[in-house]
């Protein structure tokens, strides 16, 4: 019962891939990016608010920080995913989305010192091939012709700003609970959200969209995350973190099912390469050297 948690999570945010794809053709997506935040948070302020109220020493000594988490989780990443749905298809979101993961581990080499191993290197090289084979539609010769477009290029930096979301999470520990950290974020993500709103040249809400913005306001933005951090509860965080790599799986079958993509060859070829390197580079943690062995003759 302990796995449905994060399987469940990982369902309803696959789901919200093909949601953001869905926007694409029927809200701006500055509009439903602030529309997503501003919803969730009046559904957590009730709940949030006056915890928070009592801690506004601690939020104020952690405000740049907050600020900086929450233009990374709530304003880059969402905003440059509905951004790339413009362009690029449900099934490529997903298996971009999918090196998460690994980008989370890359960084974490880099800002947190994490010991380098076998795994990250040979993970990180293997997602690499997998995912030019992926953009390039098979043909990687093509992308010394033809630059990677624009939605690969957003959606990838989308991956990567998640990435360093959850890496600077984790180094600076900040001193409020998950829900009450998460609160203020949003808080600043819908204040910097809020100027790409009022420029937005279509922000209407009508019978189209507003189950778009409801799914991604409510199921996406809170009930995933709180079923997320009961299976790290209940599992761990390492065995949880596992099932993210269901999300490309999941986005697929959906996507195929009910925006009737087209799964190709170079799909299934890239996407799996990507798979196994982001498997290798969490499973794998033989260190890259070996500690060496003192001998008894030596001091």
């Amino acid at each position: 019962m302990n796995m449905l948690f994060p399987l469940i999570a990982v369902l309803i945010w696959s789901i919200n891939t093909i949601v953001s794809k869905l926007s694409a053709e029927s809200i701006d997506p500055a509009a439903i990016s602030f529309y997503r935040w501003l919803l969730a948070f009046f559904v957590l302020t009730p709940f949030c608010l006056p915890s928070v109220w009592r801690q506004r020493a601690v939020v104020k000594a952690h405000a740049w920080r907050l600020l900086l988490l929450g233009l990374l989780g709530m304003v880059l990443y969402q905003s440059l995913a509905y951004y790339a749905a413009h362009s690029v298809s449900a099934v490529m979101m997903g298996i971009l989305g999918a090196t998460i993961p690994l980008l989370t581990i890359l960084l974490s080499v880099l800002v947190l010192r994490l010991a380098p191993t076998r795994g990250i290197l040979a993970g990180g090289l293997l997602s690499f091939v997998g995912l030019v084979w992926l953009v390039s539609a098979g043909q990687p010769a093509r992308l010394l012709e033809q630059p990677l477009g624009a939605g690969e290029v957003m959606m990838l930096a989308a991956s990567t700003s998640y990435a360093l979301y959850g890496v600077l999470t984790r180094r600076w520990a900040i001193p409020l609970s998950v829900w009450h950290s998460l609160y203020v974020q949003i808080f600043f993500g819908v204040l910097l959200l809020l100027p790409g709103f009022l420029h937005a040249p279509a922000v209407t809400l009508n019978a189209r969209n507003l189950p778009l913005v409801l799914y991604a306001g409510l199921l996406a933005s809170i009930l995933a995350p709180y079923l997320w951090i009961m299976g790290v509860q209940r599992l761990g965080a390492s065995t949880t973190s596992l099932f993210m790599n269901f999300v490309p799986v999941f986005t697929a079958v959906i996507a195929v099912l009910f925006l009737h993509e087209q799964l190709h060859a170079y799909h299934w070829i890239g996407g799996g390469m990507t798979l196994v390197g982001v498997l290798l580079a969490q499973r794998v943690r033989t260190p890259l050297r070996q500690a060496r062995p003192v001998s008894e003759s030596e001091p």
